[in-house]
């Protein structure tokens, strides 16, 4: 089974940002996910800030949480900086939530 776009994006909801404790989905880190009919997975994405100290081990949750997915062959994760993060990339829900 080749899973879709969707589904890896759902998937990643389970990957948080140790510091904030939120899912990377809903803070906006997550640029684009594309995967093949081969299974092979390249998600885009940012980090809060290039010197983001948790930045390494969310990339690492990505690729592991990713790769479990039945049909995944392979994961890649690309770390841009086009355009750079800010609060307002984070879900409407999660912004009045941190009170933004």
């Amino acid at each position: 089974m080749v899973q879709t776009t969707e589904s890896v994006r759902k998937a990643l909801r389970a990957v948080k940002d140790p510091e904030l404790n939120l899912n990377i989905i809903d803070i906006g880190l997550v640029y684009d996910v594309d995967v093949t009919g081969t299974g092979d997975v390249l998600v885009k994405m940012t980090l809060t800030s290039p010197g983001c100290p948790a930045g390494a081990e969310i990339i690492q949750n990505v690729k592991e949480v990713a790769g479990d997915l039945d049909g995944v062959a392979s994961v890649d994760v690309e770390l841009v900086w086009d355009p750079y993060w800010t609060p307002d990339m984070m879900d409407p829900r999660v912004k009045a939530f941190l009170g933004y």
